[in-house]
């Protein structure tokens, strides 16, 4: 039996690994214990801050010996801000890091064959900071000041962490987060307090199209009616002219889902246009779109390598979204069909593929369990699927209808190591696991994006 630890308790320890939120991994008498920015092949003080019979958290107090990798994080608000794990490490071992999470969820689950799948190094960035094209930035009054402030909560607390210089952000977006706050002050916009539940204004949202330079901005409020909100637009025009769009999203539940289900048109265009690998998108406030687009081309590259495809073979998108991976490669494909249960995103694929003049697309609303069994039983039967889900994995029903009737060709695009690693199991039954390709979508934080190629057994 491990020990158990008792709390505040001082102890030295040998960090062995990086865990799966890049927080240091040691072992104790066999007990596993958790030091969040601690690394591998150091010796750390640490103080224990949790403990149960299985494992402790511990807060680290003192390096004695520290990695070679470690650097100093650029990030002024880096300890408590909790958007990104990694700063602390250097790039290149991150990318090594990555390639090792997906090893760890393969050892978990234990998929058939695990040991002699081909795990490719990770694919990074050449400049690995200023990436992201969307920011969702929570609002507060600062009492003190009576100046209002945008930022990210604390990991596992409502305190904010105003940010006004976000080193993962793209520039254009946190230049228009600061203007906006800093008119949202000056034109007294009642800024939402959640323990009183009172106030309007709640969130910003601000997305850039990295090719054109385009801007939206999203005002998420409480209520319908914004006091001075066109004195407000006024002002953004003349300060940001890169702003084309500017969009309310009602959220009036007590929740922590940042968006609501009505969206209100209130000046400029209604979408932002977007381009990746020749391909235009429109994106419209709520539309799902990859955050990190420089390497969303290489992922997707990866992807069309993976399928290698000929003018002859049908593919289904499934979590398509507003298109983005279908469309990529439906002028090598004889017809591509995808689908989503998000009936905004699908009229953005239909429009995005009218405006490519693609004819050989078909985009309907529904899940992919529900849609894939139906146009089976139609007769339509994919060479190959390319799937890209969310972060819980496939749906149990679809991982059902593929296995039942597996195409020759599987293309699993995914954000989640852990959940990729449980859906292999049983495809892996199914279809041989040629490659894992890991491409690096998020630098300096533990998240990471693999593409794997199966072909049908």
């Amino acid at each position: 039996m491990p020990v158990q630890l008792k709390l505040n308790q001082s102890l030295t320890l040998k960090i062995k690994r990086l865990g799966i939120n890049g927080e240091g991994i040691a072992y104790y008498k066999r007990l596993i214990v958790f030091v969040k920015g601690a690394l591998p092949k150091e010796t750390v003080v640490v103080k224990i801050t949790k403990s149960t019979p299985r494992y402790a958290e511990a807060q680290l107090i003192q390096i004695k010996e520290a990695s070679p990798d470690r650097v100093i994080p650029p990030c002024p608000v880096y300890d408590v801000c909790g958007g990104c794990q990694l700063q602390h490490l250097a790039y290149e071992q991150q990318l090594v890091f990555k390639k090792d999470l997906l090893k760890q969820a393969l050892e978990k689950y234990r998929p058939e064959g695990y040991q002699q799948y081909q795990l490719r190094k990770t694919l990074g960035m050449a400049e690995p900071w200023h990436y992201r094209n969307k920011a969702q930035f929570q609002l507060r009054e600062n009492h003190k000041s009576k100046k209002v402030e945008a930022g990210l909560y604390q990991i596992d607390s409502h305190q904010l962490v105003p940010i006004t210089d976000c080193l993962v952000q793209e520039p254009a977006t946190q230049k228009v987060m600061n203007t906006a706050t800093q008119l949202l002050t000056k034109y007294s916009i009642p800024i939402y307090d959640e323990r009183k539940n009172s106030g309007i204004l709640r969130t910003l949202m601000v997305r850039v199209g990295i090719e054109t330079g385009e801007v939206q901005l999203v005002l998420i409020s409480r209520t319908k009616k914004i006091p001075q909100v066109n004195a407000f637009i006024r002002e953004m025009n003349q300060r940001c002219p890169e702003v084309v769009s500017i969009m309310q999203n009602i959220q009036d539940k007590k929740t922590s889902v940042i968006m609501g289900d009505e969206t209100i048109h209130l000046w400029g265009k209604e979408t932002i246009d977007e381009k990746i690998n020749e391909v235009s998108f429109e994106l419209s406030a709520r539309a799902f779109f990859q955050l990190n687009p420089k390497q969303t081309k290489v992922l997707y590259h990866e992807a069309l390598k993976a399928l290698a495809l000929k003018k002859d073979k049908t593919v289904v998108d499934a979590y398509c979204g507003v298109g983005t991976i279908g469309l990529s490669l439906a002028k090598q494909a004889k017809e591509v069909r995808g689908m989503d249960i998000i009936p905004q995103a699908i009229d953005d694929a239909k429009k995005n593929a009218a405006k490519m003049g693609l004819t050989n697309t078909h985009y309907e609303v529904g899940s992919a369990e529900e849609l894939l069994p139906k146009w089976l039983a139609e007769g339509f039967k994919p060479d190959a699927i390319v799937v890209d889900p969310p972060r819980t994995g496939l749906d149990e029903k679809l991982l059902t209808a593929i296995v039942k009737q597996p195409s020759e060709q599987l293309i699993y695009i995914s954000c989640n190591v852990s959940t990729l690693a449980r859906d292999l199991k049983p495809l892996s039954k199914i279809y041989n696991v040629e490659y894992l390709q890991s491409v690096d979508m998020f630098p300096q934080t533990a998240r990471c994006e693999v593409v794997v190629k199966m072909t049908k057994k």
